[in-house]
């Protein structure tokens, strides 16, 4: 730039004056110098204020991250260790414990791995066995109280359970199935969680017994809003959710990861 900036100005002096001017070698030498120091100068000033830039922005994504978080880890402590949450749970675990104590004692352990993986929210991602382990958990707690009424089922492919997603996500739309879906209906119903590869990276759905008509935006925002932002701040747009009636009687959840 120096260089090319020292051959432009000769020639426009050239080009504007009667009398050419000759070039002094040292004196070329020192003149590009100088202007190869006013070029370092101004490309620090530009690349370093396009750095501090950046940075802040990436500072600003990752507070709003953390705001987020603590957003769901405030809502999940409100949804889910409410007292209707621990009282099903407990009730349901008293039962079985002369009935089959064996039993009561893997309940009480789903609940406590429920309590423990709260505590994981501080987090921005986990794996996805990680959060399957935890929906199973949740699964197998409600499916004590719901009993014949919630059926569900799990295909997972192998190669997904290192992927990292966002912590209780899926939880919280499997969740909000049951909660909206299911067990809204007296005869129950039934909720699937699959996930699988795909050539840019991988999808999970969640199929649940219900439809979105029954469903009021006040009920189901939450999930479906917070779910759509942490993505979008983990992922940008490599990651989208989709959330429609899938048949007259089941709601799918999608979610689409690319990496």
């Amino acid at each position: 730039m120096s260089i090319l900036f020292f051959i432009i100005n000769i020639s426009i002096v050239n080009i504007f004056s009667s009398n050419s001017e000759s070039i002094d070698l040292l004196a070329a030498t020192s003149k590009i110098l100088s202007l190869v120091l006013i070029f370092v100068i101004w490309s620090v000033i530009y690349f370093g204020f396009h750095f501090f830039d950046n940075y802040k922005k990436t500072e600003i994504q990752n507070l709003r991250l953390e705001a987020n978080s603590k957003e769901v880890e405030l809502n999940k402590l409100k949804s889910q260790l409410n007292p209707h949450f621990m009282f099903n749970s407990m009730n349901s675990i008293r039962a079985l414990v002369d009935e089959d104590p064996k039993k009561a004692k893997v309940a009480i352990t789903q609940l406590s791995n429920i309590l423990r993986n709260t505590l994981m929210m501080h987090k921005t991602d986990i794996s996805l066995e990680e959060e399957i382990a935890l929906v199973k958990d949740y699964l197998e707690l409600e499916h004590i109280r719901f009993e014949e009424r919630l059926h569900f089922n799990f295909d997972i492919d192998p190669q997904t359970l290192t992927l990292n997603v966002p912590p209780m996500m899926i939880q919280t739309l499997v969740e909000n199935g049951i909660k909206h879906g299911i067990g809204k209906y007296p005869e129950g119903g039934n909720i699937s969680i699959v996930s699988l590869k795909t050539d840019s990276g991988f999808k999970i759905e969640i199929i649940n017994t219900g439809q979105l008509g029954d469903v009021t935006k006040t009920d189901s925002g939450f999930g479906v809003a917070n779910t759509t932002n942490r993505l979008e701040l983990l992922f940008g747009k490599k990651a989208s959710f989709n959330l429609k009636n899938l048949d007259d009687k089941n709601v799918i959840s999608e979610i689409t990861i690319k990496t």
